[in-house]
């Protein structure tokens, strides 16, 4: 029987400040622990049985005597703390400098460009809580149909746009007309296309996102294992993250919900290779809003969700839960936070759950599912697998 990985973002669970989140203007952010204490507890029952509440920085959570999972948490290396950064890291790819942000909006030879490419003009161009930029330029919007254009502390250019004026297809193509502008200096990690509806007063955002990321610039572990012939299968958001580099199929399901039905339905049907999933609900819905209560349910839900992702796994099948970074919604930032992820690896055939500290770099991942599905990296990859660390032999 092949062997089967099975990788699951929990986009934005962070664990605690990292040693350097003051210079992101995150010192003392915890997301995990801050949704705990804000909300008076997170009923995790089978999180807590894997060995979340075991995980260093998470704190406020009742520790069983004998975890199930092989547990800890990890050290992002690369420069910044956005989703592409994340999750190429995860991969095996490492940035030494961060991608470009723009807290006092874009230069005006960008948004030129931009606006020559696609007919009209641009409102905004400022840094923004998405939904309060739809509250004050939407009505705008609507008498002029210029798509609004904001950007926040990470690096991404965001176009909303109403769909009743501009259709998701045709977003989606200013936002390619943007991707294309934005190269050299202006590279910047993620152009996204966030279509809404609704009337002022009442606007709201859609399931119609979709990222235009940066091709990762370096070969992934997804590269690496589509070349060796193993099936590579991207769930949620995954494709957009990584330019629709190295997967043999794309799930593009929207909210957690339906991207934990589609890894439900793909462990079914896959019987090898990997299966790579994102959560996005727990960034975009709770932790950009600073919504814990909102955070602890998705948090519940997901964890009401975990048997039947367990159940459907066998003794040559991996699963491992980790994040991409930080979004504590009990700070005052909406933005993303400079966090340590947690990581929790099980199996079938692990006998108990071994502890692993804190690791260094999120490419533990990388190497560690490069190991399981025998295949081995090449440069520039770092990281080290823990497969040798954790407890193999007994039945689960």
């Amino acid at each position: 029987m092949a062997r089967r990985a099975v990788l699951i973002v929990l986009d934005s669970v962070g664990c605690g400040a990292a040693p350097d989140a003051a210079e992101y203007g995150d010192a003392g952010s915890n997301t995990l622990s801050g949704v705990i204490r804000a909300t008076g507890g997170l009923d995790a029952p089978n999180l807590i049985a894997l060995g979340l509440a075991h995980i260093e920085g998470v704190e406020g959570l009742a520790r069983p005597a004998a975890p199930r999972a092989a547990h800890g948490r990890m050290l992002e290396l690369s420069k910044g703390k956005d989703t592409t950064t994340g999750h190429w890291e995860l991969c095996g790819l490492l940035l030494d400098r961060p991608f470009p942000t723009y807290p006092d909006g874009f230069p005006p030879e960008v948004v030129g460009a931009i606006a020559q490419g696609i007919g009209r003009g641009l409102l905004g161009n400022r840094a923004a809580s998405g939904t309060a930029i739809l509250e004050a330029l939407g009505p705008r919007h609507l008498e002029t149909g210029e798509p609004i254009l904001y950007t926040s502390a990470d690096s991404v250019l965001q176009l909303a746009a109403h769909e009743a004026l501009v259709p998701r297809g045709q977003l989606y193509e200013f936002c390619r007309v943007a991707r294309g502008v934005l190269t050299g200096e202006h590279a910047v990690g993620r152009v996204i296309a966030r279509p809404f509806v609704g009337r002022p007063g009442e606007f709201r955002r859609t399931g119609g996102r979709r990222d235009f990321s940066l091709e990762p610039t370096g070969e992934t572990l997804l590269d690496l294992l589509v070349r060796s012939g193993q099936e590579v299968t991207g769930v949620g958001k995954i494709g957009d993250i990584f330019a629709h580099r190295g997967l043999t199929l794309e799930l593009p399901a929207s909210g957690n919900a339906a991207c934990i039905e589609a890894t439900l339905t793909r462990l079914a049907q896959q019987p090898g290779g990997l299966i790579f999933a994102n959560l996005n609900d727990f960034d975009s819905v709770y932790g950009h809003r600073n919504d814990p209560a909102g955070y602890r349910r998705a948090l519940e839900d997901f964890d009401r969700a975990l048997p039947a992702i367990l159940a459907a796994l066998g003794p040559e099948d991996l699963l491992i839960l980790t994040a991409d970074h930080g979004c504590d919604p009990t700070t005052e930032s909406t933005d993303h936070s400079r966090e340590y992820v947690p990581l929790l690896l099980w199996s079938p055939a692990m006998d108990g759950g071994a502890a692993l500290g804190t690791l260094r770099g999120f490419s533990t991942v990388a190497a560690t599912v490069a190991e399981w599905l025998g295949v081995a990296p090449q440069a520039p990859y770092e990281g080290e697998s823990v497969l040798d660390r954790c407890r193999f032999g007994g039945a689960g």
